[in-house]
Parts: C-alpha cells; sequence; structure tokens
C-alpha cells in the first residue's frame, strides 16, 4: 500500500477547516492538520504576492490523489489551489495501518 500526505493551502483557517473536514468526512483523508498564519510570497498574475494563508496537511493513500483533488476544487476559494502529494516512504506501521482503515475503509 503506498500512502501520500498531501501539502495544500487555503485563504484562512475557516476555509482550511471546511476543505479538511469534508475530505475525513468523505474519508479521502485519515486526517487534516491546520497550520494558520503562514507567510507566504508568490508570483501571481505578473507581480509578487504577499498573504497570510493556512496550510492543510493530510494524510490518504495515494490512489485516492485524484477524487481528493477534484473534491478540493470544488470546495477551495482560489483559481489554482496549492495540492502537492508528498510520498511516504516509511513510517510506524500501525500509523500507516490506521491510514489505511480510515480511507474508504480500506478499499481502492
Amino acid at each position: 500500500m503506498k500512502f501520500s500526505m498531501i501539502y495544500m493551502t487555503a485563504k484562512d483557517k475557516e476555509e482550511a477547516k471546511a476543505i479538511g473536514r469534508s475530505l475525513v468526512e468523505e474519508r479521502l483523508a485519515a486526517c487534516a492538520n491546520i497550520i494558520e498564519n503562514m507567510s507566504s510570497f508568490y508570483w501571481w498574475e505578473g507581480k509578487v504576492q504577499e498573504d497570510n494563508e493556512a496550510v492543510l496537511i493530510l494524510k490518504t493513500r495515494e490512489a485516492l490523489l485524484p477524487e481528493l483533488i477534484n473534491k478540493v476544487k470544488t470546495l477551495h476559494s482560489y483559481e489554482c489551489p496549492c495540492i502537492v502529494c508528498l510520498p511516504i516512504r516509511g513510517g510506524h506501521e500501525p500509523f500507516l495501518d490506521w491510514i489505511e482503515k480510515e480511507t474508504q475503509g480500506g478499499k481502492a
């Protein structure tokens, strides 16, 4: 079984909470962590932007990534949200078993 950690940004804590809760409720992610008040600098529309955002970190199975991304696109306020997948190459086996169990009942 392949697992992933998803790094995502949102406009604020409330949007991150709504997205994270939805993904966990639908079992597309086993867990969602939110870090608020992150300072961001990025290029957008031809100039450097500066904002405060929230970071959303999700743990899931790699096989669920396409469905997770599609769901986020329906919930996210950004035109081009940051959603990147980082492979989990190892870890505490009971925790990885828990991710499998809590994401769509281990199906996919």
